[in-house]
């Protein structure tokens, strides 16, 4: 075999490898999910159950959780998670048409700072926005928490949608301009279509961060019909025992909307980056 074959295969199969490790995760709480309790607290290695069983999921989905259903649960993080996508999307886009577009004092301090906020970990941040929102009286309310997680997204957001406009020549604009278009109109027809892939790629990370978000709404939450599904989940644990199928059974439950999001999204992201093509 030559080099280049066994770069190949050393690549491959490290690629192999890094994509089992990722995925092994999620297979093993899929299948602990239809595990009875007898294989879930075995010493043995039982990589499928031998005696699939609904016992968990029915548990959780007749019993719920601390007295309410789990719909409610995942009603809350979906409009959480859909409500930053909004806010964080909308707010990026004109933050990062700004930048690219506009020349104004200390832009380059302001695309530091943009860096600067994406490596300040979130725990430190839980008392600022906890006072902050106690004197905006949003405590306790999923707005407060969907103004949270957007603007935990809006950095990454806007230096992210930063490129995709800065990418687009100016002159597009500028030929619709002659064309008699306004401002807007050039922005709305022209930009924004090139730019839509960005926005797609900045949502998913966005509806990700805010659906899988713990600590702040543990810290900002009191009413426990407004927690979110990580809330949810740590019912579950208690001092003297941890029901490993329910939250096995309820992992599982909540990856669903965040797969079936990605797939939707998925097909437009390719459609845009198609459609989006500036050829010369």
């Amino acid at each position: 075999m030559t080099r280049r074959t066994l770069t190949r295969i050393g690549l491959n199969g490290l690629g192999l490898l890094v994509f089992v490790g990722s995925v092994f995760p999620v297979y093993w709480m899929v299948t602990t999910a239809f595990k009875p309790s007898n294989e879930i607290f075995t010493t043995d290695f039982i990589p499928f159950p031998r005696d699939p069983t609904l016992e968990h999921a029915d548990r959780v989905f007749t019993t719920g959780v601390a007295g309410n259903s789990i719909w409610v649960y995942l009603g809350n993080s979906l409009v959480i998670a859909l409500g930053a996508v909004v806010l964080s999307g909308l707010f990026a886009l004109l933050g990062a048409t700004a930048i690219a577009r506009f020349r104004f004092r200390f832009r380059s301090s302001y695309l530091i700072l943009l860096l600067v906020l994406q490596m300040i970990p979130g725990e430190a941040m839980v008392i600022p926005l906890y006072v902050m929102l106690v004197r905006l009286g949003m405590t306790d309310q999923l707005f407060g928490l969907v103004l949270v997680n957007a603007a935990a997204a809006l950095p990454f957001g806007i230096w992210m949608l930063r490129t995709f406009i800065a990418a687009v020549p100016m002159e597009l604009e500028e030929a619709a301009w002659i064309d008699g278009a306004s401002r807007w109109k050039a922005y709305w027809k022209v930009v924004f279509p090139l730019v839509a892939p960005g926005l797609v790629a900045t949502s998913i990370f966005s509806f990700i961060t805010a659906w899988n978000e713990f600590v702040f709404a543990l810290t900002l939450i009191r009413t426990q019909s407004k927690y979110t599904m990580p809330v949810a989940l740590n019912f579950f644990i208690s001092q003297r025992s941890t029901d490993i199928g329910a939250i096995m059974a309820a992992s599982t439950l909540m990856t669903i909307p965040v797969v079936v999001f990605f797939l939707i999204v998925q097909r437009r992201l390719v459609s845009g980056l198609v459609a989006g093509a500036v050829k010369g």
